[in-house]
């Protein structure tokens, strides 16, 4: 087996683990404390998530395998930094809780969310995907963790044109949907504290890009708004 031919079995064994991981994920936190697989709500959310996250990888794939490779190489392992290893287990168990609090929700019947608040939900899951394609298509550098590849560019343009951290925005839009297309007034609460966890990132990331990136400054002067365009 040739290095090419390694490379490549690695990079499918690595992104078949991912999906089987995140299938567990998903389907632990929320059909067990759900209590039963009669959670509509679910279901739908799960086949969109799972879906999306199939089509993007699907596309980088077969359009750009490179930055496929910086994606499935993440989490608090893959972080060289200290501080962005802390925030990395802040996500994740701030993911998990989204999940978890709607499910026991759904359990226990804390709130009623009207039919059309929990579509509005997974359009806005379905947008946050979105946007991660128009970023993942503009920005052949979005790794998964926070670093700086040989031949890195600052990205200007497409989404970047408008805000700093266009990834970042697909998140919090994916995660304000998250509870919603769960039936769950109680699990919006988690979006606050995933969104401060949001912002200690960026201001972190800046902070490495500005000191490793060159020409990143004179972006941050162009673009002024990091996460929401005419406000921050």
């Amino acid at each position: 087996m040739n290095t090419d031919n390694t490379v490549t079995y690695s990079l499918k064994m690595k992104t078949l683990l991912g999906f089987v991981e995140l299938i567990i994920i998903i389907g632990l936190f929320l059909f067990v404390p759900a209590g039963s697989f009669n959670f509509w709500q679910a279901w739908v959310y799960s086949i969109i998530f799972v879906g999306s996250s199939a089509a993007i990888t699907f596309y980088l794939w077969r359009v750009n395998p490179e930055l496929l490779a910086r994606r499935v190489n993440a989490g608090l392992g893959a972080e060289k930094e200290k501080t962005q290893k802390i925030i990395q287990l802040f996500s994740f168990i701030l993911f998990i809780a989204f999940l978890v609090i709607s499910a026991f929700d759904h359990r226990f019947g804390w709130s009623h969310v009207p039919f059309y608040i929990v579509i509005l939900g997974d359009i806005l899951v379905v947008m946050g995907f979105f946007l991660l394609f128009l970023v993942f298509r503009e920005n052949v550098f979005a790794s998964a963790i926070i670093e700086v590849t040989a031949g890195q560019k600052v990205i200007t343009t497409g989404p970047y044109s408008v805000v700093r951290h266009p990834l970042y925005v697909s998140g919090l839009v994916m995660m304000l949907g998250t509870p919603l297309a769960l039936g769950s007034w109680w699990g919006l609460l988690i979006f606050i504290p995933f969104t401060l966890g949001i912002i200690w990132r960026l201001l972190d990331e800046e902070k490495f890009l500005s000191k490793n990136l060159a020409g990143y400054k004179e972006y941050c002067q162009k673009v002024r708004y990091g996460l929401i365009p005419f406000l921050w």
